[in-house]
C-alpha cells in the first residue's frame, strides 16, 4: 500500500520573539567598548557615499553612532536610530562631546517611523545586517530614501573573521530556526536580490578592518564581557560549555592572528556597498 505524505513546509520564523531576544542581547554588556574601535569604517562609508553638507541622513541600527558621527562631521543633518536605547545614549554622549548636532530616536529598522523619501542618504555599519527579516529591512531602507538618494552599508562577509566567529558561536548556541545568516549582507549577490529592482547602481568594494587587541585571551575577554551576542552566548552555557566555547574561539583567533605571539591583529573582511535608488 502506497501512502502519500505532504511535503514538510518550511518553518516561518517568529520575528517578533527573535527581535526581542536580539534587543536583549545588544542591550547587554557594553557594545560601545567594541563599537568605538570600528569608527574608521563609518568614516570610510561616509566618504564612499559622498555625504555632503546639509543633506538629510538617517543612520539605522546605529549602535553607538559610528556612521552617525561621520556624517555629522561632514555637516549633514543626521537622525541616529536604534532599537536599543542604551546604545543611542552612548552615541548621544559622543556627539555632545564633539559638539555635533544630531537627533537620536529609538526606532526599529524593520518599521521606520519616517515618511517615504525623507532622506538623501540612509546608512548602516554592521547594524542592518543583524535584523532578522532581510527583505523587510531592505524595503524600509529603500522606502525612506528619496529617488536618486544613496544607501550606504558596511557588512561583514560570510568568509570574514566575524562571519566565522558567528559560525563558532552557532555551533555552541543554535541560532534561531529559519533566519538567514546576517553575513549574507556581505554578499554582493544577496544585495542584488534585496535592492536590485529599485536601484540604478550597486557599487561594492571589499575592505578589511583589523581587530587589534593585546592577545587572543584579551579579545575573548572583551567580547565575552561587552559584545552582546557573545556575552549572551556565554551566559546561555554551563561551565563546561563556556570552556568549550572559549577554546574554540581562541583556536579561531590564533589561526587568523597576523601579529605573532607578542600581540593580536586579526583582519576581517567586510563589504562596503553604495546603492543608488532608482
Amino acid at each position: 500500500m502506497n501512502t502519500v505524505t505532504d511535503p514538510i513546509k518550511p518553518q516561518t520564523p517568529d520575528y517578533t520573539a527573535i527581535k526581542q531576544r536580539q534587543q536583549a542581547a545588544w542591550s547587554s554588556g557594553d557594545y560601545a567598548v567594541v563599537g568605538t574601535t570600528l569608527q574608521i569604517v563609518g568614516e570610510n562609508l561616509a566618504e564612499a557615499v559622498d555625504v555632503r553638507a546639509g543633506e538629510h541622513v538617517l543612520d539605522v541600527a546605529a549602535g553607538n553612532g559610528n556612521a552617525t558621527l561621520a556624517a555629522a562631521r561632514r555637516l549633514a543633518q543626521v537622525i541616529s536610530t536604534d532599537y536599543a536605547p542604551s546604545l543611542l545614549d552612548k552615541g548621544r554622549a559622543r556627539a555632545e562631546a564633539e559638539g555635533l548636532a544630531v537627533e537620536f530616536q529609538v526606532a526599529d529598522v524593520e518599521a521606520l517611523p519616517f515618511a517615504d523619501g525623507s532622506f538623501d542618504i540612509t546608512l548602516s555599519t554592521f547594524g542592518s545586517m543583524f535584523a532578522p527579516d532581510h527583505e523587510r529591512t531592505a524595503s524600509e531602507m529603500l522606502r525612506v530614501t528619496r529617488p536618486g538618494g544613496r544607501i550606504g552599508l558596511a557588512s561583514w562577509t560570510p568568509d570574514s573573521f566575524i562571519g566565522r566567529l558567528f559560525k563558532v558561536i552557532g555551533a555552541h548556541v543554535a541560532p534561531p530556526a529559519g533566519v538567514k545568516p546576517p553575513s549574507l549582507w556581505g554578499s554582493e549577490e544577496h544585495l542584488q536580490v534585496l535592492f536590485g529592482a529599485q536601484a540604478t547602481q550597486i557599487h561594492c568594494q571589499r575592505r578589511v578592518f583589523n581587530f587589534r587587541y593585546a592577545s587572543p585571551a584579551h579579545f575573548v575577554q572583551v567580547f565575552r564581557d561587552y559584545y552582546g551576542p557573545t556575552h549572551k552566548a556565554f551566559a546561555a552555557l554551563d561551565a563546561a560549555g563556556q570552556r568549550a566555547l572559549e577554546r574554540d574561539l581562541t583556536a579561531l583567533i590564533d589561526s587568523m592572528n597576523t601579529a605573532g605571539a607578542s600581540s593580536l591583529i586579526v583582519p576581517s573582511h567586510y563589504l562596503e556597498a553604495v546603492i543608488t535608488k532608482r
